[in-house]
């Protein structure tokens, strides 16, 4: 078996009886990152020396039988807008470009204490703004699986990452759909767990009432095992959230004869394509075939969610990009004649079109005048939203639907469309603006072989739930299987 094609519990299962080191699987990781991200493009560092270095301490302590954690040797690539204080973290910005943090996201310390070997950090969107990593700074990222395609965004650099065999396993955000998407458009899995399950701290904010932090893999045991280590309460992230975190791991075979799964037909209407509506139904009925139940539900708010997420998430974006002022840190320009001079050339310089776009349009909605009609009125629609949820939880355990309209679509087709991009989040938006867990799953390929992801919805802190059905659509389905075939 290929070390590059194998997941995360082979991996580890290879390492542990002596096949194969974690030295042996990092520098096969990296001798694929050699070889083939010139042409994808999802990594803006790595760290190699260091590493393999991580890998031969983790060779040394199992040598000695020694405790390990338990991503013991396991490659990771991180999303780079998660603070490194060994790695640089741009947030693919000019604005940060040359930012090196002096302390690590709560997430790494995870990372490192489960004693995963971290990589290197991965493309995105700038600042996570955006569906298709082409608002990078740094480089585009192309999709494994046809590279003239985008992977989706704002977590593509990890997406595509996993999809080219570069990692098992790799970090993203999600903060209308930053996981999911990416993962639908790679044939990956990717989770956004419920908001305040995975610590924030470190994190560089966009939205901060939407943005949390997940994982990506190449089958859902991966994921599973990925998120008990960076899931958990931390004190210094006020919205983290105390609750004990389960063995997402334990119940992974458990049959779900007992699991009610709603359809909503807002998720079936127009502006979906008939490729992705064909493999979502039939995954569909791979689950139920396994004795799941089906109900037909509405959200009938789900119609306002784009709307009221392009207010809520750039008002916080005004906010929160207010502190990259070229002061403190952060990009400033050589040549200006005062204060205020200093700080509209160098903002404009250092930051590209699409976050100016959304800081305008926060500003704006934030202004005088104009909070009560815009800002406040989103936020109210927003709590609509999250009673549809709450109301159709009432009779089902899970929501089931597409992840996006259509499978990838080309590079540049968007990029003097705003609108149009923005509306490639209608379906994952809801459960951001609801805080809710959503899951994207391998669920089948277009005819012109791209694939196409299965998301399912649950309550707040069900994430056992979402992979439990998920690893039951593995075991009756290969798409998980399928790896994208790179050129030489």
């Amino acid at each position: 078996m290929s070390l590059t094609a194998a997941n995360a519990g082979q991996l580890l299962s290879l390492m542990e009886c002596g096949d194969a080191s974690a030295v042996d699987v990092t520098q096969a990781c990296l001798d694929r990152i050699a070889a083939h991200d010139d042409q994808i493009g999802a990594f803006i560092h790595v760290d190699a020396a260091h590493a393999l270095a991580q890998a031969e301490r983790v060779d040394a302590r199992r040598t000695a039988g020694a405790s390990l954690g338990s991503l013991a040797g396991l490659p990771v690539a991180v999303k780079d807008i998660l603070c490194t204080h060994d790695q640089p973290t741009t947030c693919a910005s000019r604005m940060l470009r040359d930012f090196h943090p002096p302390y690590d996201a709560d997430t790494i310390s995870r990372l490192r204490a489960a004693d995963a070997v971290i990589l290197g950090k991965t493309n995105l969107d700038e600042f996570a703004m955006g569906s298709s990593v082409e608002n990078s700074a740094m480089q585009p990222t192309r999709n494994p699986w046809d590279i003239t395609r985008t992977p989706g965004g704002s977590s593509g650099g990890s997406a595509a990452a996993v999809a080219a065999g570069m990692c098992p396993l790799a970090v993203g955000t999600d903060t209308g759909g930053s996981i999911r998407q990416p993962a639908s458009f790679c044939g990956v899995v990717g989770l956004k767990p419920t908001y305040g399950r995975v610590s924030r701290y470190g994190l560089i904010a966009y939205a901060s009432s939407l943005d949390q932090t997940g994982p990506l893999a190449n089958d859902v045991r991966g994921a599973a095992r990925l998120l008990q280590a960076i899931a958990g309460h931390d004190p210094r992230d006020a919205t983290s959230v105390q609750v004990d975190v389960p063995d997402y791991t334990a119940r992974l075979e458990t049959p779900i004869a007992d699991l009610r799964i709603g359809i909503p037909r807002e998720y079936f209407s127009e502006g979906l394509s008939d490729d992705v509506a064909e493999c979502v139904r039939e995954a569909i009925d791979v689950l139920r075939s396994l004795g799941a139940q089906t109900v037909d539900i509405s959200l009938p708010h789900l119609r306002y969610s784009v709307a009221a997420y392009y207010l809520i998430a750039p008002s916080e974006a005004s906010s929160n990009l207010a502190r990259y002022d070229g002061v403190h840190y952060g990009f400033r320009a050589d040549t200006f004649d005062d204060m205020i001079d200093m700080y509209c050339t160098g903002r404009g310089a250092a930051l590209g079109a699409e976050v100016k776009r959304r800081i305008m349009l926060g500003t704006y909605a934030l202004s005088a005048g104009y909070y009560d009609a815009y800002y406040l009125k989103a936020l109210r629609v927003r709590r609509l939203i999250r009673q549809d949820f709450d109301r159709a939880f009432e009779a089902v355990d899970v929501i089931a639907g597409p992840v996006a309209p259509t499978a990838a679509f080309k590079l540049g087709q968007f990029v003097d469309d705003p609108l149009s991009m923005y509306l490639t989040d209608i379906y994952t938006i809801g459960a951001n603006l609801a805080g809710i867990p959503g899951v994207s799953l391998p669920a089948g390929v277009t005819t012109d072989g791209l694939p196409v992801g299965l998301q399912l919805l649950a309550t707040p802190f069900a994430e056992e739930t979402l992979l439990r059905a998920g690893r039951m659509l593995e075991r009756e389905t290969t798409w998980h299987t399928r790896r994208a075939t790179l050129e030489s």
